[in-house]
């Protein structure tokens, strides 16, 4: 169910779809609701309410899920009014990241953005308990003593968690160092949830332990880079990370942002967006949005347009003014157009060896300058 007062509900409904798919769900009916903004007690107003009742009757619906985040009032009072699990989209995107984190830092990292989540919902959980709370001069209830319980509980295991992932992004930034010792040139693609980036990193990196690729939302949640040969004696190190989403809660930033460094630290991004999606402008807004918490919306970027092939169009580069490749149109399924994307890898290279080598030569000039002074 979508509730927007835009146009755009149409195609917040359709990447909702996606989201239910890719969490295990068998949609049954699409629901759009127009409201300027949210009813106070039910979010959706008191008519669409029973109206939706009546159709969870009719259809035998065992699950509604919402296309934007609920307060935990308005769950617990929808959960009492229909009486089966309602769902939020944060809710919806825990449950897929649950499902496809694969490594002990990826599973941490969900965990911990669950239990972040969790934290708000306190007391809906223990509603069962609210009839039993104590009279007038007694304090508090067995709702609220639990409640206080859980509370304590989940901030140790969120503490425990933190700790656990500290220490991996420690390891990680040394592994980094080590590739930056070597002089290793390092690329990231990023780029919106099912645009094509793991498809792109085998097409790239080859057979040799290839990424997941699935036409699924989030299909690739830990990252997984490899040293690639892009020909002439070049290498580089190439990064697979998690695709962002809409509104991607914010919880799940924070919980990833240690993965997400990785993106911050590469010396160019290859944004992946699928050409045949007409929501590509407003997802490539969302993809500048993350970069930009995280420090990356500055680094040299090419823009890779996907999918070519289903808009029956041939491989082709746009440069810039100063014949700088800036976009290239592929087909990564169809591996159409991937020397196009090697040829730019190679090109970026060049430009920062040639950058880096202009700054050792002033910072090199500096330095005799002031010794010459002295």
């Amino acid at each position: 169910m979508a509730v927007d007062s835009q146009r755009r509900a149409s195609a917040d409904l359709d990447e909702l779809h996606a989201l239910a798919l890719s969490a295990g769900l068998a949609p049954a009916v699409r629901l759009r609701c127009r409201r300027d903004r949210p009813d106070p007690a039910l979010f959706i107003g008191s008519g669409k309410a029973e109206e939706i009742a009546t159709m969870i009757a009719d259809e035998s619906i065992t699950e509604v899920v919402f296309d934007q985040a609920l307060s935990a009032v308005h769950q617990r009072n929808l959960n009492r009014l229909w009486n089966l699990p309602v769902l939020d989209r944060t809710e919806l995107i825990l449950e897929i990241f649950a499902r496809r984190a694969q490594s002990q830092e990826g599973q941490a990292q969900v965990e911990l953005a669950r239990l972040q989540h969790q934290s708000t919902r306190l007391v809906r959980m223990w509603t069962h308990l609210e009839r039993q709370r104590g009279g007038i001069g007694v304090r508090g209830g067995p709702g609220e003593r639990q409640i206080e319980l859980d509370r304590r509980m989940i901030e140790v295991k969120i503490r425990r968690l933190r700790e656990r992932l500290s220490l991996m992004a420690k390891q990680r930034q040394t592994r980094r160092k080590a590739r930056h010792r070597q002089g290793a040139y390092k690329v990231s693609l990023v780029g919106y949830t099912n645009a094509g980036k793991s498809t792109l990193f085998n097409a790239l990196a080859g057979s040799e332990a290839p990424a997941f690729a699935a036409d699924k939302l989030f299909a690739t949640l830990d990252t997984l880079t490899r040293r690639i040969h892009l020909g002439q004696g070049i290498d580089c190190v190439l990064s697979d990370t998690v695709g962002f989403v809409r509104d991607l809660p914010h919880g799940l930033v924070d919980a990833f942002h240690a993965t997400l460094e990785e993106t911050a630290q590469a010396d160019l991004l290859l944004h992946v967006l699928d050409g045949a999606s007409q929501e590509r402008e407003r997802q490539a807004e969302e993809v500048f949005k993350v970069l930009r918490e995280i420090g990356a919306g500055d680094l040299p970027r090419i823009d890779i347009v996907n999918k070519c092939d289903l808009l029956n169009l041939s491989p082709g580069v746009q440069k810039d003014p100063y014949g700088r490749i800036h976009r290239i149109h592929i087909s990564a399924q169809e591996r159409s157009g991937i020397e196009l994307v090697r040829e730019a890898m190679v090109q970026s290279m060049q430009v920062h060896a040639s950058q880096e080598f202009s700054e050792n030569q002033s910072s090199m000039h500096w330095s005799l300058t002031s010794l010459s002074t002295n």
